[in-house]
């Protein structure tokens, strides 16, 4: 269910996270900005196939049923939220 950004949309999101960083008089740098660029997408890149990997979790629990669940249906929604949401909170559980 989850869309995949393109490594062109992830680049355009960290450049404007280091705009918006760069406006701030309080924030020292420390590295050259393209290395820092070059970390948050590392870092985006990272969260989006945690995302990834939950999403591929949640849809494996709904094909595991025993009973059939038609894709795009109203259950199949209800379900694909709550196994969602469930691997989220095992997620925030085991980062604590």
């Amino acid at each position: 269910m989850t869309k995949r950004l393109s490594r062109e949309k992830i680049n355009v999101l960290a450049r404007q996270i280091l705009d918006f960083l760069f406006e701030y008089d309080e924030v020292d740098f420390l590295l050259e900005p393209n290395e820092i660029r070059l970390s948050v997408v590392k870092t985006l890149e990272e969260e989006l196939q945690l995302y990834d990997l939950i999403d591929k979790k949640a849809i494996e629990k709904i094909q595991s049923q025993k009973k059939a669940i038609e894709e795009g249906s109203r259950e199949w929604e209800i379900l694909y939220r709550k196994y969602y949401n469930d691997e989220i909170s095992k997620l925030g559980t085991f980062l604590e």
